[in-house]
C-alpha cells in the first residue's frame, strides 16, 4: 500500500473510533454531569444520602462561617438532651465578646437567652452569639471545638478538622473541611426542626427590637421551598454556602465551596437545588400493616405484623412505579418477642428492586405453658363431646 493510501485508511480508522467513544457526560468527576463556579461542591439528599453531584467533594478547604453548621449541631443536640432550656439566660464573657468579623456586638457580661443567642448565629452568622454558645456548652472554646472533632468522626467526616467555632481563620492553620463531609452535617443539623425555623427567617431583632437581624442567606428570600442553611465567606475561604430545599418531599442539600463571588455562590447553589428537583423524586412509604404471622406455640395462634417507614430516591417520575411485595416468614415459634423479625417487605420500579425492610412483630406473643396447653386440650374436647 502506498504511503497516501495507508493514510487515508488511518485517517479514516481514527474518525471511526472518535464517533464510536463514549464520550463521558460529566464535566469535572464522574458524578458531576455539568460543571460549577467553585472549587468544590456537593449535592445530597437528605433522606437518603445519597449524593447527586459531585466536584472536588472531598477536597478539604477552608469553609468560613459555614463552620457554624457543626456548632449549631452540637448545641442543638444538647437543646434535646434537657441539657440547656432555650429560655435560659446566658452570661456573655469577655472572650466571646472579643470576636471580630460578623456580630452582634454583645458585651462582656451583658446576658441573653439562649434562643436569641441562637437566632444571632443562624440569621446573621455571628460570631460572638457563637462562641457564647459554645461556653454555655463546654465551658470554653476550647473544649467544644474537641466536641466539634468528635462528632465530625462520629458522622464520617473524613475530611475535617475544627480549630475554633466561628470560621474565622485568619490566625489557622488546618482548619478544614470538605463540600461532602458539609453536607454530612448539614444533614444531621436538618433532623432538629427548630433551625429550619429560624434559617427561614429574612429579618428579625433582638434586645427588644434595638437591633436588627438579615439574613446572610439571600436564597431565602426568593427560593421556593428553601429551609435554610447556612452561609461564610473569608478571603481564604472565598464564598461559601449550605443551602437547603424542600419541595414535593424532595430534602435536597447544595453545598459550594470556593465561589468567586456572593452572587455566584448563590447562584450556583439554585442551579444545583434546581437540578435536583428536575431529575430526581423521593418515594416516601410511611409504614403499615402487613398481615399476621402464624406463632406455632404460643398462647395466641398469630400475631399482628408491620414495617416500618421507607424512602427512596428515584428518577423524576418513576415514585409512581414503585410496587411492593409483602413476605412473611411461614410462622414465628413461641415466644416472640415485639419488634423481632418476621418478614420482609420488597419495594420494586418498574419490576426491579430498589430497596427492602423488615417486617417486625406488633406485639409479644408468648409460649404456651403445659397448665395452660392442657386447659385448652381440655376445653376443645369438651366442645366436641357437647355436640
Amino acid at each position: 500500500m502506498n504511503p497516501k493510501k495507508r493514510s487515508a485508511v488511518l485517517l479514516a480508522l481514527l474518525i471511526l473510533c472518535l464517533y464510536f467513544l463514549p464520550i463521558s457526560a460529566y464535566a469535572t468527576d464522574d458524578k458531576a454531569p455539568f460543571d460549577v463556579n467553585a472549587q468544590s461542591a456537593c449535592l445530597m439528599d437528605a433522606s437518603t444520602g445519597t449524593v447527586l453531584y459531585a466536584k472536588n467533594a472531598d477536597l478539604a478547604l477552608p469553609p468560613a462561617s459555614v463552620t457554624k453548621i457543626m456548632t449549631l449541631l452540637l448545641f442543638m443536640e444538647e437543646v434535646d438532651a434537657g441539657n440547656i432550656a432555650l429560655d435560659e439566660t446566658i452570661s456573655v464573657s469577655e472572650y466571646a465578646a472579643s470576636m471580630g468579623g460578623s456580630q452582634v456586638y454583645l458585651e462582656a457580661g451583658e446576658s441573653m437567652k439562649a434562643e436569641e443567642l441562637l437566632k444571632c448565629v443562624i440569621i446573621a452568622s455571628a460570631n460572638d452569639a457563637a462562641v457564647a454558645l459554645a461556653e454555655k456548652v463546654a465551658g470554653s472554646e476550647e473544649a467544644f471545638v474537641s466536641r466539634m472533632n468528635e462528632r465530625a468522626a462520629q458522622l464520617g467526616m473524613s475530611n475535617t478538622h475544627f480549630e475554633n467555632v466561628t470560621g474565622l481563620d485568619d490566625s489557622t492553620t488546618k482548619h478544614l473541611t470538605s463540600a461532602y463531609d458539609i453536607a454530612l452535617m448539614s444533614r444531621a443539623l436538618l433532623g432538629h426542626e427548630l433551625i429550619t425555623k429560624y434559617a427561614t427567617i429574612w429579618m428579625d431583632s433582638i434586645r427588644d427590637g434595638a437591633f436588627g437581624l438579615t439574613n446572610t442567606n439571600r436564597l431565602v428570600r426568593f427560593y421556593q421551598g428553601i429551609t435554610g442553611l447556612k452561609t461564610g465567606s473569608t478571603s481564604k475561604a472565598g464564598f461559601c454556602m449550605s443551602a437547603t430545599a424542600k419541595r414535593d418531599g424532595l430534602h435536597l442539600i447544595a453545598v459550594v465551596m470556593g465561589s468567586p463571588t456572593r452572587d455566584v455562590r448563590n447562584e450556583t447553589a439554585k442551579q444545583l437545588l434546581d437540578y435536583g428537583f428536575a431529575n430526581y423524586s423521593i418515594y416516601d412509604d410511611p409504614g403499615g400493616e402487613a398481615g399476621r404471622v402464624f406463632v406455632p406455640g404460643g398462647v395466641s395462634r398469630d400475631c399482628a405484623a408491620v414495617y416500618g417507614p421507607f424512602s427512596a430516591l428515584l428518577p423524576k417520575g418513576k415514585s409512581k412505579t414503585v410496587t411492593t411485595e409483602i413476605l412473611l416468614d411461614e410462622s414465628a415459634p413461641a415466644p416472640v418477642k415485639k419488634g423481632d423479625r418476621v418478614g420482609t417487605i420488597r419495594y420494586l420500579s418498574d419490576g426491579e428492586v430498589i430497596g427492602e425492610a423488615d417486617i417486625v412483630a406488633a406485639e409479644d406473643v408468648q409460649r404456651i405453658g403445659l397448665f395452660r396447653l392442657v386447659l385448652h386440650f381440655l376445653g376443645t374436647a369438651f366442645l366436641k363431646s357437647g355436640k
